[in-house]
């Protein structure tokens, strides 16, 4: 092997060591920032990431990886399963949020069982609008007389009824919303709000960008929970609709970032 080849060679296993020490100290890495911290193409650094992913280090998330130590919710229960959990709860969250939305709002149903029950418990108002990408919360909708009810294309994921893609992702591009209803599948302080589907994680974000005020719906169930795709942190919250088994420190959290709790 030629000296330049050696060195090369060196480098790499030297590099990948080093992300190794620094995903295990901080639980995830971001590929722009170690492009730049070791000089080399953010193309160089998935080779990386994917190579460390082959050995269970970390497994590969949107702009960089996550430890596989951190992730703790890596299997997405079926949409059965889904419903009929914690459906008291749901059901509390879904009549709270709902009298939250107010007269000729247009509001933003993410997909989800806590999210459908917002949908059930929404006055039919001529005057309110709500974009959704949900197949469920549609058939909800559709049996008020009222109600405009705008339903994002794309592509069904049959995993959770619900619809993704490039052209879901591009039918928010002209559309300013009041709130967005965001639904969990894991919330975490440190790691934020995540999902099981990056294409979710995707349309989450635009959705988030569209709207003026975020808030997050979920059960006490989904906190601790970190799955592989973040969606946004914590921080970026306005509010959080969840139930009185949350947490203590949920309570801290809201004062110290700055976001508004209810509690159903």
């Amino acid at each position: 092997m030629a000296d330049g080849a050696r060195a090369a060679s060196r480098d790499t296993s030297e590099r990948r060591r080093e992300i190794t020490t620094m995903i295990r100290s901080r639980g995830s890495v971001q590929v722009a920032a170690l492009s730049e911290m070791f000089g080399v193409s953010m193309q160089t650094i998935r080779k990386d990431l994917h190579y460390l992913e082959g050995r269970g280090v970390a497994t590969r998330a949107y702009g960089g990886a996550i430890s596989t130590e951190v992730v703790n919710a890596p299997v997405e229960p079926a949409i059965e399963t889904k419903r009929a959990s914690h459906t008291e709860a749901k059901e509390r969250i879904g009549r709270l949020a709902a009298g939250m939305v107010g007269p000729g709002e247009s509001i933003m149903l993410d997909s989800g069982t806590t999210t459908l029950q917002i949908a059930r418990f929404l006055p039919d108002d001529e005057d309110l609008t709500v974009v959704t990408n949900d197949f469920d919360i549609l058939s909800v909708l559709a049996q008020k007389r009222k109600i405009k009810t705008v339903m994002l294309g794309g592509e069904l994921r049959r995993r959770n009824m619900a619809f993704y893609g490039a052209q879901t992702v591009a039918a928010l591009d002209d559309l300013l919303l009041d709130k967005v209803f965001l639904g969990v599948d894991g919330l975490d302080i440190e790691r934020g709000v995540t999902t099981h589907h990056e294409p979710e994680a995707q349309l989450n974000r635009r959705m988030v960008e569209a709207a003026r005020e975020v808030i997050a719906v979920t059960d006490a169930s989904k906190f601790g929970k970190i799955c592989l795709h973040r969606i946004i942190e914590i921080g970026e919250l306005n509010a959080l609709i969840t139930d009185a088994a949350a947490p203590a420190y949920i309570d801290e959290a809201a004062a110290r970032l700055g976001f508004t709790l209810h509690k159903a």
